[in-house]
């Protein structure tokens, strides 16, 4: 006998890749940049502080990472989340590879000297918070409850 359809799938129900959101909202800003140019960030800055940025993300990412793997549980939000992670990063920030794409996306932004994506961050941000990590914040706390709830009482959303 089969399962029937209507039966809730082990996942977030998160379906749209996150990585995309961010892509799709730098891809809004550099379109805005060409038909609305604004003036660029000083270099003197705004460089260095971009290669901070890309920086940490790729040490917030691997890190993640390392403690997914660690965990035995993966990554991808359509599959089922095995264990709650909550070391490493994730003692600072429940969302460190979000936090670490939106490095990732203000560090390019400040590279290239565009200022179209840097304020379309809130809305990035708004936009994950809505269709990301509110819908996995419900799957873990319906996944994981108490300890999933004392957790989220104690680290923040993204710092």
């Amino acid at each position: 006998m089969s399962e029937p359809a209507s039966a809730p799938s082990d996942h977030s129900g998160v379906v749209f890749p996150p990585p995309f959101i961010y892509v799709l909202f730098f891809a809004g800003g550099l379109v805005l940049d060409r038909f609305a140019p604004l003036p660029q960030p000083p270099a003197v800055v705004a460089r260095p502080l971009g290669a901070v940025f890309v920086l940490a993300f790729v040490a917030l990412t691997v890190a993640s990472f390392r403690h997914f793997w660690s965990a035995g549980t993966s990554i991808v939000p359509v599959r089922p989340t095995t264990a709650l992670v909550v070391g490493g990063p994730y003692r600072f920030t429940r969302n460190p590879m979000y936090l670490g794409l939106l490095l990732l996306y203000a560090g390019v932004s400040l590279l290239a000297g565009l200022v179209w994506p840097l304020l379309l961050g809130p809305g990035l941000v708004w936009v994950v918070g809505e269709w990301c990590i509110g819908p996995e914040e419900r799957y873990l706390a319906g996944k994981f409850g108490d300890e999933y709830h004392r957790y989220r009482a104690r680290v923040r959303r993204w710092i």
